[in-house]
């Protein structure tokens, strides 16, 4: 296991990490695929399956394309199950629901972040969703002035995992990628983390399994609230 050396950033993605993601997007993801297949006519199992989703168990298959997807990526796959439909028009629909999600935070969000400013390090998120869906959820949550940077797919870095919205963080708070850290629950989180030079740190409240994440990870832990002690580490 690889300890934490010297840390002045950390990156965080959103869903899987802050917020859990089963509890957060099976539900809203459910709703949403009986929502467009009542509007367009369609049955919901096409939709479903276009993007790999159990709707009797209400939970995404684990190699479903759009877990670690950027909201446009995710649009995409829905409209191939809803021909005629604008890909704009789902994911506008996507991204205006998302907003409304049932939150269910990994931690406490609020003393955790305050523990970790209080020690000096800049904080950051970087999603794949929309930056509107991630400045909603962090709002939501009281957490949104905790961090320093916050950006989706669509704040004009690309998305994971490419490392440019990494490499923007670490610009954005004056520090060299090389003492941040990001931490993620899918491989595209840690892919970027380690094209973009940071550390890297896989938490389990995602839908990848240890031994997906172990490969991309300098460590793998139960959750963000682990994140502390390795710190220390």
């Amino acid at each position: 296991m690889r300890t934490a050396g010297r840390i002045e950033g950390i990156v965080f993605d959103k869903d899987g990490t802050l917020f859990d993601f089963h509890t957060t997007w099976n539900v809203w993801t459910s709703d949403l695929i009986q929502s467009l297949a009542k509007a367009h006519g369609v049955a919901p199992d096409q939709i479903a399956a276009a993007v790999q989703f159990d709707l009797v168990s209400r939970a995404f298959h684990p190699d479903s394309p759009i877990i670690a997807a950027t909201n446009r990526e995710g649009a995409e796959a829905i409209a191939s199950a809803l021909p005629g439909v604008s890909v704009d028009v789902i994911e506008e629909e996507m991204m205006l629901s998302a907003a409304h999600a049932p939150l269910a935070p990994a931690v406490d969000l609020a003393p955790f972040l305050d523990g970790l400013r209080a020690t000096g390090l800049k904080l950051g998120v970087m999603t794949n969703d929309s930056e509107y869906g991630a400045r909603a959820h962090l709002t939501s949550a009281g957490v949104l002035e905790r961090f320093d940077f916050v950006a989706g797919f669509d704040s004009g870095f690309g998305g994971k995992p490419a490392p440019e919205p990494l490499l923007a963080f670490a610009h954005s708070v004056g520090l060299d990628p090389e003492v941040c850290v990001m931490v993620g629950d899918s491989t595209h989180d840690l892919m970027a983390g380690r094209a973009a030079r940071m550390s890297t740190v896989g938490v389990l409240t995602g839908v990848a399994p240890r031994a997906v994440l172990e490969p991309y990870a300098d460590v793998v832990l139960p959750d963000i609230g682990h994140i502390p002690q390795w710190l220390e580490g």
